[in-house]
């Protein structure tokens, strides 16, 4: 929970007074892509996050704006769609996205005819690359294989390639809140709806919102509500009224790990036991290994990998890829898809296409459901949501997010000018310009005129003290979950156990918390770290974290909860 006496840079305005066009209720990626859109066309636009933007499946899925080739036989729609959005992303936020060669490795024992039916699917595909600005596939044979990627183990025909591109969902949240909040929508994380509230007839006309840092409560005003919270999206919509039938979804559990190094510059498409394909992905200074797609019946708001998923994906990588082996897994991450319901399909075939569902039909007028969807498309998706709003209103206002830049995305800046000015290596900064493009310069002005700020807090992750507090000050983070989730701080092997305390003081700091409070935040922040971890650590290394802990605790005279 965030702190009870957030600084004026954090607190957001009281809105009970106000009379807002229309309210959207989630954070992830549909959500704020909405809240932006809708902004963008001169709409007053309220958005409430219960927990922090990106915190479900946008926040963390395998990081690709990618077309999905699985999906060109069963739903080429979705594969065009996603294609044409993932090219205007790369307009819009040009600093956020890079370059993923993929490759197909071909087992010999499926024999000549896989690789050539390969070959020949991504031909069809290659008929989309230029709508995301995609290289076209490339036949691999075995030596050819075998001098781009030496790393293999097998008996292999040859490989195909193909291009994707990976973008931080998280940052894709943020940037989209925040130029949504700059075109005068009202963002506000933690800050939960109890209630979607209508008039006798059944119209909706507001909702009421519990902000979890103060207790208090408000009503906000609108003709219209939009539910654009994902897998929750039936007990969101539930609040209204509105029964779970109305808006379907199969939540569709998926997790990742993440390995301490980077292990080869390409992706790598592999088989797991039961023949599903996971991704052995290059990310920044790390590889990740996802994902699952099980069926979830569980908390949507304690979503954690366990151990036996861990070895599925552990499993599958080693078999092809050995040296996987000799890296060490140090964390795991895992979301909930927000699928559109079938009854009867193994969860990988269902469709990732998304709906928009109207409830005047279920007595609640002026209610909708964003449900589906991909994050490669939300673009698409918070558009055609946008357009429906626009009509209820009776408005001709044009969509403008396919052409207007994210912020940060312009102008380019050098990662090692700002390096130099700043004194620090090019590295961190890099990784700097990576998260904010443009907007890192005003961080590094704040260590210009505050050499101390440019210390990392960590050094596992170079994450700055200015880092913190900008994101804190300019992209409301109330927590020190906030800040990790918006700079990748705690995601290094030390497992946040060198970083969380000062990060912790900082924010308290800055958002006027006790002291106390603040540690307190730590702890809650490494007991969740510890969740994500523990599915991937051996005994002795498991032992060996829970002492450390402990003897953390015991030094801050701080109390398990």
């Amino acid at each position: 929970m965030p702190c009870d006496r957030p600084a004026s840079a954090v607190r957001p305005r009281k809105l009970s007074d106000a009379q807002h066009d229309v309210i959207v209720i989630g954070g992830g990626i549909n959500g704020v892509g909405l809240a932006r859109d809708c902004a963008l066309r001169g709409l007053s636009v309220a958005l409430f996050e219960r927990h922090d933007l990106g915190f479900g499946a946008s926040g963390n899925s395998t990081g690709f704006i990618h077309g999905g080739p699985r999906y060109l036989l069963s739903d080429p729609q979705v594969t065009r769609e996603s294609c044409v959005d993932s090219g205007i992303i790369q307009q819009i936020a040009p600093h956020l996205v890079f370059r993923v060669p993929v490759i197909v490795p071909i087992d010999r024992r499926r024999g000549g005819w896989s690789l050539t039916l390969h070959d020949a699917f991504f031909r069809a595909y290659d008929r989309f690359q230029p709508l995301k600005r995609g290289m076209p596939h490339s036949r691999l044979d075995a030596t050819e294989l075998r001098e781009i990627e030496p790393g293999l183990a097998g008996d292999f025909v040859g490989a195909v390639t193909f291009d994707e591109w990976g973008i931080d969902g998280v940052r894709l949240c943020v940037l989209n809140a925040l130029d949504a909040i700059e075109h005068g929508a009202v963002v506000r994380n933690h800050c939960g709806v109890t209630e979607i509230l209508r008039e006798a007839g059944g119209q909706v006309r507001g909702v009421t919102v519990l902000d979890a840092a103060t207790g208090e409560r408000e009503t906000v005003a609108a003709p219209i509500v939009v539910n654009a919270t994902g897998a929750w999206g039936p007990l969101t919509a539930a609040l209204g009224g509105v029964p779970p039938e109305a808006v379907l979804v199969r939540p569709g559990k998926g997790i990742h790990v993440y390995t301490d190094r980077r292990l080869s510059n390409y992706a790598l498409v592999v088989q797991a036991i039961d023949g599903r394909s996971i991704f052995i992905l290059p990310w920044q200074n790390v590889t990740v290994i996802g994902t699952t797609d099980d069926d979830f019946y569980g908390d949507l708001d304690d979503v954690v990998a366990t151990s036996e998923e861990v070895r599925y994906l552990m499993q599958a990588a080693a078999r092809v890829f050995p040296s996987m082996r000799e890296a060490r897994a140090i964390g795991t991450w895992a979301g909930v898809r927000p699928t559109l319901f079938e009854w009867g399909k193994m969860e990988d075939s269902l469709s990732r296409d998304h709906r928009i569902v109207d409830h005047t039909e279920h007595g609640a007028a002026g209610l909708f459901s964003m449900i589906g969807g991909k994050l490669a498309s939300y673009r698409l998706f918070a558009e055609q949501m946008a357009d429906v709003v626009i009509r209820r209103l009776d408005l001709h206002r044009p969509c403008r997010t396919a052409s207007l830049a994210l912020p940060g995305a312009y102008p380019p800046v050098d990662a090692a000018d700002l390096a130099k000015r700043a004194g620090l290596d090019r590295a961190s900064v890099a990784r700097l310009v990576y998260r904010h493009g443009s907007r890192a310069a005003a961080i590094v002005e704040r260590i210009v005129e505050n050499p101390r700020e440019g210390a990392s807090v960590c050094a596992c992750e170079p994450v700055t003290l200015a880092e913190i507090r900008f994101v804190i000050e300019h992209e409301m983070a109330r927590t020190v979950d906030d800040v990790a989730r918006r700079t990748r701080l705690g995601m290094g092997s030390c497992g946040a156990m060198r970083c969380a305390a000062r990060c912790g003081a900082l924010v308290a700091q800055v958002t006027d918390c006790s002291p106390h409070e603040g540690l307190v935040q730590v702890q809650r922040f490494l007991r969740t770290a510890a969740q994500r971890r523990l599915p991937v650590l051996g005994p002795d290394q498991a032992r060996q974290e829970v002492l450390l802990r402990a003897s953390w605790r015991a030094e801050l005279g701080l109390e398990e909860r």
